[in-house]
């Protein structure tokens, strides 16, 4: 177990008021603009709108290349 002598003791973060509640200001960190929202969403991968069916037939089939026979 270590113990922090009070010369290496830190100082608190500070904080301020936002309309969603009280935030925690961090030296060195500076917040995510909305511009940044937004390119971080516009690079990410698409997703489909809605559930998609597994591609198991085919050339997608896997199942199939294990069998042992032919007929």
């Amino acid at each position: 177990m270590s113990s922090v002598s009070p010369d290496h003791a830190t100082a608190p973060l500070e904080a301020e008021q936002t309309p969603l509640g009280v935030q925690t200001l961090v030296s060195g960190v500076a917040p995510i603009t909305p511009a940044q929202r937004l390119a971080m969403r516009a690079n990410a991968p698409m997703e489909p709108k809605k559930a998609q069916r597994p591609a198991d037939h085919g050339l997608f089939d896997t199942n199939s290349r294990n069998q042992i026979e032919m007929f």
